[in-house]
């Protein structure tokens, strides 16, 4: 493994940053033969050195009998890491020739022009999101869309339901009881234990539960403005962040935000400088719809920024703890020293969409934020907290993110390979450090809201970019999500989508051909 050091965080914090698919200069792979399935480690580590490069495109993989001897496995071993790989359209085999690395989708182009507008979603964009949400929701649609796994495997459904019968045996008094803000307090003092993972010093008083991440977001919000206030925000965004800001009577001014490293400070630090915003909305962690991370030196840079200014930074690290290496990288919230900050999430990703229990380390707005807590909506569930508390306390939580983690490195893997035999050429596409849902950039002549109508005929939901932004930039991108088992139904609705944007754009498909 190959180990680095991450130096200067809040309070002298250090953080080892174990990857966990290694980089590697050369072209071998080292793995931990200690596992019981070893070729699923070989193929994780050969697809993260395709990914970073050490495997170019078109360049022979080493023979079987080779990376056996090297890797003291045995040849079935080999061929079944490399059946994973071509599972995921890595890898390619050719005959009398061996096996190749297949060609990748090209990365999103950056945007040259930016104008900063403070603006407000006017009517068309609000029916659109009511449109797509319709469409996600609807039972008898292909869902390549909804950033929401439906079915029950991504979950650790069983192992919940067994915790909560025994608490109610045990505990039948439980549903009579509120668990009052801050909330269940064995369950905030797991989240401190989980939050220093990613370098977050915090206290079980400076939590508050929430009902999910969105309620966290409102209440970080209206901690921190006033109506008429003007809020910037990344884009593309997470959509449903504009009717939210809309409800609370602000204003929305959109910063550019890069497909590979995230939000641009330089742009910041100008909007700052000119004291045009009153708060900043930001996934710095793993950006939806984007999927980049920033780094740990703009995460850094990003926190002095805030600081500097004492303009609230609400950092929303929903997919945080999806992030495909371990342990995983530090917060903003990690770099913040007077408070700027604030850290919102929820385990609806990771653990039970159902239970709806979020959380919010905010700093010096905790205060505050308790109270619009206890005005609003006031307790989280006795029960469900408890019964997320002993999971979280068992170790059943951090065997369930690693399987989840490997799960959607693959998915994402396959649906990109998909892409590039499906849609036309020119097509380019993001590359998630986690998480599950990527960003699609078509060529110009497909309008994607055009595109998602047509599918929507044939009872298929995909997300068209518009949704994610206020402006015209994204009028040619897709996010697509990649939370579903892949079955023909998954398969056949991006090979149509496919297909009808090489239709839409009179050009062939094959996106790298």
């Amino acid at each position: 493994m190959v180990t680095e050091t991450a130096k200067d965080y809040c309070d002298e914090y250090k953080l080892p940053l174990i990857k966990l698919y290694p980089y590697r200069q050369g072209a071998t792979v080292s793995i931990d033969l200690s596992e019981n399935r070893r070729y699923q480690q070989l193929a994780d580590n050969f697809a993260s050195a395709i990914h970073d490069g050490t495997w170019l495109p078109g360049s022979r993989l080493p023979a079987i009998r080779r990376v056996a001897m090297a890797q003291q496995v045995s040849i079935n071993t080999v061929l079944s890491a490399w059946r994973v790989l071509e599972d995921r359209g890595l890898i390619e085999s050719r005959p009398q020739s061996g096996y190749y690395v297949r060609s990748m989708l090209p990365a999103p182009e950056k945007s040259l022009s930016y104008q900063a507008t403070v603006s407000t979603p006017g009517q068309a964009k609000l029916d659109l999101i009511d449109t797509v949400f319709a469409a996600q929701n609807h039972p008898d649609y292909i869902n390549i869309s909804l950033a929401c796994p439906r079915d029950g495997d991504f979950y650790p459904t069983a192992r919940l339901a067994r915790i909560t019968a025994s608490l109610l045996r045990r505990h039948p008094q439980i549903i009579g009881r509120y668990a009052l803000p801050p909330g269940n307090e064995p369950l905030r003092k797991e989240i401190t234990r989980r939050a220093s993972y990613m370098g977050m010093k915090l206290t079980a008083e400076a939590i508050t539960l929430t009902h999910g991440c969105m309620e966290a977001l409102q209440l970080a919000l209206r901690a921190t403005t006033r109506p008429g206030d003007c809020v910037g925000l990344e884009t593309p965004t997470y959509f449903f962040l504009f009717p939210l800001l809309s409800s609370l009577g602000l204003k929305t001014l959109e910063i550019p935000t890069d497909p590979q490293t995230g939000l641009s400070l330089d742009a910041l630090e100008m909007v700052l400088q000119e004291g045009r915003i009153q708060a900043l909305i930001a996934m710095p962690g793993l950006q939806n719809p984007l999927g980049c991370s920033m780094t740990p030196e703009n995460k850094k840079r990003l926190a002095a920024l805030m600081n500097r200014w004492q303009v609230p930074l609400i950092e929303d690290g929903l997919y945080d703890e999806l992030q495909f290496r371990e342990p995983q990288l530090p917060t903003v919230k990690a770099f913040d020293r007077d408070g700027w900050v604030i850290y919102c999430t929820s385990f609806t990703k990771t653990v039970a969409p159902d239970f709806r229990i979020g959380w919010i380390a905010a700093g010096r707005y905790s205060k505050a934020i308790a109270r619009l807590k206890a005005f609003s909506s006031m307790a989280e569930s006795a029960l469900l907290c408890e019964t997320l508390a002993q999971f979280l306390a068992t170790g059943g939580y951090d065997r369930h993110l690693r399987s989840l983690r490997r799960r959607y490195a693959a998915n994402l893997d396959e649906a990109r390979a998909l892409i590039a035999q499906h849609f036309p050429v020119g097509t380019r596409a993001t590359l998630p450090q986690g998480g599950f849902v990527f960003w699609i950039t078509l060529p110009d002549s497909v309008d994607t809201e055009v595109l998602f109508h047509q599918l929507l005929q044939e009872k298929i939901c995909l997300t068209p970019g518009a949704l994610y932004t206020l402006s015209d930039r994204a009028n040619h991108a897709v996010r697509l999500s990649c939370c579903y088992p892949f079955d023909d139904r998954y398969r056949y609705a991006i090979s149509r989508a496919g297909a009808l944007a090489c239709a839409i754009s009179k050009l062939p498909a094959g996106a790298v051909a």
